[in-house]
């Protein structure tokens, strides 16, 4: 009787048409995956912080770079104003002529000048996307820190010994210590234990705000309330 020889199931299939049915399937694009809500909010306050490092940034180098103009029409100009001299105690020409203004033997605005342009330059290649590492962030935060300390100082002398303020000083006191809850935050991104702790930040940033302003408005009320 003759042998039936029956076909191997194991071995695949040559038939065209499933290997042009394969092709098309392996040609086909990839379903999108889709985006984490949560990724996406987290992105857009990265770049909103961002955004704000570069912006204070720019107001902190113009205050500066204001106040070293000022200060060269000061001394090359005998009997000059500063624009920011408006009254007895929001007088720049007064707290410019102190020793303090030059602490390190040079006037303190030119330290800004430099120190500003930091800020700008990380914010603005943070807002191109560009991957910026923690460490930059934290070198950020330091040297506010940094300038923080330095700012205490400058109060200190503002209110208790010259007894004048500068409108120009003081919008560094302001923009100074955001920059540094700002740069700490990016530091700390994504870290969700250290994230939750730099959020606490900005309520003590705000308290610090009000301490300030109760400072100026207890040691001048003599000269405020003449106002009312």
């Amino acid at each position: 009787m003759a042998d039936v020889t029956t076909a191997d199931d194991s071995v695949p299939s040559t038939d065209p048409s499933d290997v042009t049915t394969q092709a098309i399937a392996d040609e086909a694009p990839e379903e999108p995956t889709e985006i984490d809500a949560d990724d996406l909010v987290s992105s857009r306050g990265e770049m909103i912080r961002s955004a704000a490092i570069f912006i204070l940034g720019i107001v902190g180098l113009v205050a500066a770079a204001t106040l070293s103009i000022e200060k060269f029409k000061q001394l090359t100009e005998p009997g000059y104003s500063p624009s920011c001299s408006i009254n007895p105690i929001l007088s720049c020409g007064s707290v410019m002529s102190q020793p303090q203004a030059e602490f390190f033997g040079f006037p303190n605005p030119y330290i800004g000048i430099g120190a500003y342009v930091v800020p700008i330059m990380l914010g603005a290649l943070a807002l191109s996307r560009v991957q910026i590492p923690r460490w930059f962030w934290a070198g950020l935060a330091a040297g506010a820190l940094v300038g923080m300390v330095f700012i205490h100082y400058l109060i200190t002398e503002s209110l208790y010994v010259i007894h004048a303020l500068c409108p120009y000083c003081m919008v560094v006191w302001t923009i100074t210590p955001a920059i540094m809850v700002l740069a700490i935050q990016k530091a700390v991104a994504g870290k969700q234990r250290l994230a939750m702790w730099a959020g606490w930040l900005w309520p003590l940033l705000i308290v610090w705000y009000f301490v300030i302003i109760g400072l100026i408005t207890h040691e001048f009320w003599y000269y405020w309330k003449t106002l009312l």
